[in-house]
């Protein structure tokens, strides 16, 4: 039987059951824990609990129709609480989401009786169970654990109540049958009927492997059925004494469950009030079958669970009772949909010529998220969406850093430059006082290399987080190096040149570009870089700033140039002082041998203007940090070009 058992608005229990001995003392044990907790001053102080009982007469329809009566109970999500359901079906918190017992399902007794089957040798068996949901769940879990044991079953059978023909069936089966292990997973009624008509039959010898449902009952015990019954295993529910409660049912219970017991006057009065109570009136003194109640903990601790449910919901306290005028809701009124909420991560998508309240749930797109209440949002341009599509979190920053692979190399590279610039600064410096060295001007040679050794460095400043003052400086360092440098180039062409002229009878053109023209030439050049360089960052200097176009899960960390016409107005500069130094150099190739410095500049100037020719469209097409990569690649490169011999006739002098 199902005994169902849940809270009205008012407060009362409902509890549907068969009118017989074993259901009349459930019914009495459910009383009994009700009137405890009425008296109790701890658990529901001011709130009185009542109950309805309904009879089923044993017919499984007489409950449907009950039980359909108020169905919108079960709509409403009003808490159901079983003593007797073990059924497996009825774990499916989807499907039954209200409803609780007090009874363990049976997925573990299903399994338990396989090993029962295994420990005991038994390899070969046969299967009989009740055709209902209690009988066929039951049954599907131990026949998947017996094969997975290893246990053989030779028949799998199942009726019910009112189906003689299947029942007859059964009995031939097991007649038919060479096993004589069954595992009976059937009801009570179910089992009675089974056990007649095998003793009609005289089929004997069998071992029967049976459920709690019907493993205990003495009524099944009889001379003639023990011969099919006897040495049957199988679990049973444990028993537990219920303090008082024997003497409960048979004095306290009549008194106040049955006042009729009570009246005084003419026995035609007793007789018209107590006549339809007959059959119960006459257990008012027997009590020897309570003590085999194995059930009756289950309605107790179901009847408890209501009452500490209400206790919990009415905002109850021991000394101050429980809040009044408190409404408690039903949860979700019956759902009328025609397409259920999308979950967080998914957003609507309409269904072609339906309704508007007709659609679909598709993932969210990239860099949008929907939340538990369904509406969609755009992520800001610095945040994504994570993965669930329910969450804006930050998007991963990137720049060039100095601890990545391609930071470090760039940085060797840099500091290697300029530690060899300064190596060959040093050579030249120990040698100063050679007359070669002496008429080389060896005051340019120098600034080239000190303008060197920075153009090396000022690569430097493009790696790493970039901010406002590195942004600033790596520019204006860079482009005002570069000038220092190729001005310093130029300069040493014109001297190559002139000292050509100079050469010649009657010319004196080297009093026009002596040491002090030198000097102001190469600082005439570089402050006009300077100057432009100063506008630069006075009128619209490079800034920080968060790139989100080209890539949408990342932000690129970047310089903006602010004035890209002074970037460029920098880089032109640059290029028009080296195409300057590279005519000249490539005009004076021609030179006598004395004069060679020449074809080692126009070398120098041909890499240095192929790198930066090559730079722009690199420069241009790379993504991201590959950007500053390029840069710092390109102003390496044309620093090594430029060092690759900064003063050839220091070169003759140390081969020599």
């Amino acid at each position: 039987i199902y005994i169902y058992i849940y809270v009205s608005l008012c407060y009362n229990l409902f509890i549907y059951l068969l009118v017989n001995l074993p259901d009349f003392r459930l019914a009495q044990i459910m009383i009994f824990a009700i009137e405890e907790i009425n008296r109790s001053e701890m658990l529901l102080p001011n709130v009185s609990i009542g109950y309805q009982i309904y009879d089923t007469c044993s017919s499984r329809m007489s409950s449907m129709s009950m039980l359909v009566s108020l169905f919108v109970f079960y709509l409403f999500f009003f808490s159901q609480i079983s003593h007797t359901a073990s059924c497996e079906c009825l774990s499916n918190r989807k499907d039954h989401p209200s409803f609780f017992r007090t009874i363990s399902s049976d997925y573990h007794q299903s399994r338990a009786l396989a090993y029962i089957v295994k420990h005991l040798g038994w390899s070969w068996v046969g299967a009989v169970n009740s055709d209902n949901d209690y009988g066929n769940y039951g049954m599907a879990i131990f026949l998947n654990t017996a094969q997975k044991e290893g246990i053989c079953v030779e028949y799998s059978e199942k009726f019910y109540r009112t189906e003689p023909e299947k029942l007859k069936k059964v009995v031939d089966t097991i007649k038919k049958g060479t096993t004589k292990v069954i595992v009976a997973f059937v009801s009570f009624i179910e089992m009675g009927l089974l056990i007649d008509q095998l003793n009609i039959l005289n089929i004997t010898g069998l071992q029967i492997i049976g459920v709690e449902g019907w493993i205990t009952s003495k009524s099944l015990i009889t001379p003639k059925s023990f011969q099919v019954m006897g040495g049957s295993l199988g679990f049973a529910l444990r028993k537990i004494n219920l303090e008082g409660f024997s003497d409960y049912v048979v004095k306290a219970f009549w008194e106040t469950a049955f006042p009729c017991t009570q009246l005084k006057g003419n026995s035609s009065q007793y007789v018209i009030n107590c006549s339809r109570y007959q059959d119960l009136l006459a257990l008012k003194n027997y009590n020897e079958d309570v003590p085999e109640q194995r059930y009756s903990s289950h309605v107790y601790k179901a009847v408890y669970a209501v009452a500490h449910s209400l206790h919990s919901l009415l905002k109850c306290k021991e000394q101050e009772g429980c809040e009044k005028g408190l409404t408690i809701q039903p949860q979700q009124k019956p759902s009328s949909i025609c397409s259920e909420s999308c979950l967080p991560g998914t957003r609507k998508a309409a269904q072609k010529g339906r309704p508007v309240c007709c659609y679909d749930c598709i993932p969210c797109a990239e860099g949008e998220i929907s939340n538990e209440t369904g509406n969609l949002t755009q992520c800001p341009g610095d945040l994504l969406s994570n993965a669930e599509k329910n969450k804006c979190v930050l998007k991963a920053v990137e720049f060039l850093s100095f601890t990545e692979v391609m930071g470090i190399v760039l940085v060797f590279f840099s500091l290697f430059g300029a530690g060899l610039t300064v190596l060959v600064a040093i050579l030249f410096y120990r040698m100063r006082d050679t007359p070669i060295v002496k008429a080389n001007n060896s005051e340019l040679s120098f600034l080239l290399l000190f303008s060197l050794t920075l153009c090396l460095l000022c690569s430097l400043t493009f790696i790493g987080q970039p901010n406002e003052w590195s942004c600033m400086l790596r520019h204006t360092a860079f482009g005002i190096t570069f000038v220092l440098c190729i001005s310093c180039l130029l300069g040493k062409t014109i001297v190559v040149l002139m000292a050509f002229k100079a050469t010649l009878p009657g010319s004196n053109v080297m009093k026009w570009f002596g040491p002090a023209q030198q000097r102001l030439s190469v600082v005439a050049f570089t402050l006009i870089q300077v100057l432009i360089c100063v506008l630069w960052l006075t009128i619209s200097p490079p800034f920080p700033h968060k790139n989100m176009k080209y890539f949408k899960e990342k932000i690129i960390l970047e310089c903006s140039l602010g004035s890209t016409i002074s970037f460029w107005a920098v880089l032109g500069y640059i290029g028009l002082l080296a195409v300057l130094c590279f005519i000249l150099a490539f005009l004076a190739r021609t030179l006598p041998d004395n004069f060679n410095e020449a074809k080692f500049i126009t070398f120098s100037m041909l890499i240095f203007c192929a790198v930066w020719i090559t730079f722009i469209p690199a420069y241009v097409s790379s993504p991201g940090k590959f950007t500053v990569a390029v840069e710092i690649f390109a102003i390496l490169a044309s620093s090594f070009g430029l060092l690759h011999d900064p003063d050839p006739v220091l070169s003759e002098d140390l081969n020599n």
